[in-house]
C-alpha cells in the first residue's frame, strides 16, 4: 500500500505474491486536503492481509496495490494509467472521490477494466448502460439530499435554507437531491448557497456569509477537513440553526472530534453502517469482530471512525463478490458476480439494509436511516428510509 508522502507513489510492497494473485488496484488520499480518507485504504490493505493469512479467496492470495493520489484529479489518472497498465491489476476496488473517480471513468470503461465499489455516492455510478464496468457502494448523494429535504419540509417550522457545498460533481449531486426532495418549494425554502474550493485553506467567511443570509437549516455538504471547520465556525458564532453533516463527514475520530463534540452535538445525518462508539451495537457479532480484526490487524487504526468501519465492510464485499466469481476469475465474471448482489447482509450495515445489484443496477446500498449526534456517538431515530420512497 501507499500510505505516502504528498502524492508519491511508493508502493510498500506486501509479500511477494504467486503468479496467480488477484490483482487488486486502488487509490486513496493518504496525503492533501482529503487525507482523513486515508484511514479507508489502510483499513482495506489489512483487511486483505487478514484474508490472506487464512488462505486467501479460492487458494488464491490478494495482491493489494494502493497509490496516493492526494484528492487530485491528474494524479489519480496517472496513478490508475500505472495500475491497469503497468501492474496489470484484474480489477480497481475503492478509489475513493468523485472528482477523482469522475477523472478516470471514460477511460476504464473503455479499458473494460471492473472499476468496483468506488468510494463515492455520486449519482453517476449507477449507470450500467454507459459506464457497464463501474459501480458503487455507498448509498447515492442524491437520495441522501432527499431524506433531508423531506425532514426539514416535516420538522422545521418555516424552514429557511443555507447549503455549504464543494464546488465539484459531489457537492452538486447532494444540492441536487435536497432541491429534489423541496420539490415546488424550492424556491421560498433553500434561500443560501456558498461553494467551496478543495484548494482553498478554510470555509470560515462561506459559514459566516450563510448566517448572515437568516437561514434556520445549515447542510453542510463537505469533506471531512472543511466539514470540521464549519462545525466549529457555526458553533462559535452562535448560529442557532438545524445542522445537517453529509454521511460521508460523520466520523467521530476524524471530524467531531477535531470541530470539537459539544460544538457538533445536535448534528443530524443519515446512516447506513453501525458507529463502533453507538452504545447499542457494542455487543452485536459484527462489530465484535471488526474490532478483533482492528486489534490484530490494524492495531494503529481509529476505532472511532467511521472511515475503519466502511473499509471493513467495503472490502467484505469484495471478497465476497472474487468468492461467488468463483474459480473464473476473468473481468467479465467478476463483473457477472458483482452485478448479482441479492439481499446479502454485508458486517456492519444496519439491520434491514443489505446489498443488492443487476444488470440494471450496480447501487448494492439504497437506503439509509437518520441519526443525530448527542456529544458522544450518532442516536439513530425514524425508520430505515429506501430510495424508492425517498
Amino acid at each position: 500500500m501507499a500510505a505516502a508522502a504528498a502524492g508519491a507513489a511508493t508502493l510498500t510492497a506486501m509479500p511477494a505474491m504467486a503468479a496467480d494473485a488477484i490483482k487488486i488496484g486502488n487509490t486513496n488520499p493518504y496525503s492533501g486536503p482529503a487525507s482523513a480518507y486515508g484511514q479507508i485504504g489502510r483499513t482495506v490493505e489489512a483487511y486483505f492481509e487478514m484474508i490472506n493469512a487464512e488462505g486467501g479467496v479460492n487458494g488464491r492470495q490478494i495482491e493489494f496495490i494502493s497509490y496516493d493520489d492526494a484528492y487530485s484529479p491528474p494524479k489519480t489518472v496517472e496513478q490508475v494509467r500505472r495500475l491497469v497498465e503497468q501492474d496489470e491489476v484484474d480489477v480497481l476496488f475503492g478509489t475513493l472521490g468523485t472528482p477523482t473517480n469522475t477523472a478516470i471513468h471514460k477511460y476504464v470503461n473503455a479499458k473494460k477494466v471492473p472499476h468496483l465499489f468506488v468510494a463515492t455516492g455520486a449519482s453517476k455510478w449507477n449507470d450500467p448502460e454507459n459506464f457497464p464496468w463501474t459501480s458503487g457502494w455507498q448509498p447515492n448523494y442524491p437520495t441522501e439530499g432527499a431524506i433531508y429535504a423531506q425532514w426539514i419540509l416535516a420538522n422545521v417550522e418555516n424552514p429557511k435554507i443555507a447549503v455549504l457545498y464543494q464546488n465539484d460533481d459531489y457537492g452538486k449531486d447532494y444540492l441536487h437531491g435536497l432541491k429534489s426532495g423541496l420539490g415546488g418549494r424550492v424556491d421560498e425554502v433553500l434561500i443560501a448557497e456558498a461553494p467551496y474550493e478543495v484548494a482553498q485553506p478554510t470555509v470560515d467567511s462561506e459559514v459566516l456569509n450563510l448566517q448572515a443570509s437568516g437561514a434556520n437549516v445549515f447542510f453542510i455538504v463537505a469533506t471531512p477537513k472543511f466539514a470540521a471547520q464549519a462545525i466549529k465556525k457555526s458553533a462559535e458564532i452562535g448560529w442557532e440553526a438545524e445542522r445537517f453533516l453529509n454521511n460521508v463527514s460523520i466520523s467521530v475520530g476524524s471530524v467531531l472530534q477535531p470541530a470539537g463534540l459539544e460544538a457538533s452535538k445536535g448534528l443530524i445525518s443519515a446512516g447506513y453502517l453501525m458507529e463502533a462508539d453507538d452504545p447499542q451495537w457494542k455487543d452485536d457479532p459484527a462489530l465484535l469482530a471488526w474490532r478483533e480484526f482492528m486489534n490484530k490487524w490494524y492495531p494503529d487504526g481509529d476505532q472511532t471512525s467511521s472511515f475503519t468501519v466502511f473499509g471493513y465492510s467495503s472490502a467484505w464485499t469484495m471478497v465476497e463478490t472474487l468468492k461467488r466469481a468463483g474459480d473464473d476469475l476473468s473481468r467479465e465474471n467478476i463483473m457477472k458476480a458483482a452485478s448479482s448482489l441479492e439481499d446479502v447482509a454485508a458486517p456492519l450495515l444496519l439491520p434491514g439494509i443489505t446489498l443488492n445489484t443487476s444488470p440494471t443496477d450496480s447501487a448494492p446500498i439504497e437506503a439509509m436511516q437518520l441519526m443525530r449526534f448527542n456529544g458522544e456517538s450518532w442516536e439513530r431515530f425514524g425508520e430505515v428510509v429506501h430510495a424508492e420512497s425517498s
